[in-house]
């Protein structure tokens, strides 16, 4: 049965569902920081700790993220704008000029998050275009920053009613 849903109208939709704004950090096979902006991550259980997120996998990026042992989860702050798109672009050092300190395996956090999560890969799956990775939260940590919310294809704050 052929699907008759358009993509660009699926796009349009699902982007009525504000979500917070992302940077996966890894490691390549080499050792070298990976990065890549992403908004689709959930939490999946308490007991045990998991999360997931999602990858494009015709990005550059995407055989380091679906390999790797380790992995963390650095949501942005509402001043962190430039971060993510520098992190969104190809092509480039996504790390030049930003903070970062080490975390599980060596892998890059960044500064000034409103919370991070360093994870273990708990399991790789297949999601049509994209890969689904879940991850094992072995540590966190979290401010009381304002975080960075991405709705209707641009940035927002969170506003609390």
């Amino acid at each position: 049965m052929s699907n008759s849903i358009d993509a660009r109208e699926l796009r349009n939709a699902l982007s009525t569902f504000a979500t917070g704004v992302t940077v996966v950090t890894c490691k390549d096979a080499e050792g070298n920081p990976v990065g890549a902006t992403a908004s689709s991550f959930n939490s999946v259980s308490m007991d045990p700790p998991l999360i997931l997120w999602s990858i494009t996998k015709s990005i550059n990026s995407a055989n380091a993220f679906i390999n790797a042992k380790e992995f963390v989860i650095n949501v942005l702050a509402s001043d962190q704008m430039e971060t993510s798109n520098g992190f969104a672009r190809s092509g480039e050092d996504k790390f030049a000029g930003i903070d970062t300190e080490e975390g599980i395996g060596g892998v890059p956090m960044l500064k000034d998050c409103v919370t991070r999560f360093q994870c273990k890969t708990w399991a790789t799956y297949d999601g049509g275009d994209h890969e689904i990775i879940v991850g094992e939260v072995v540590e966190m940590d979290s401010s009381d920053k304002e975080g960075l919310v991405f709705y209707r294809g641009a940035y927002a704050k969170p506003e609390k009613l």
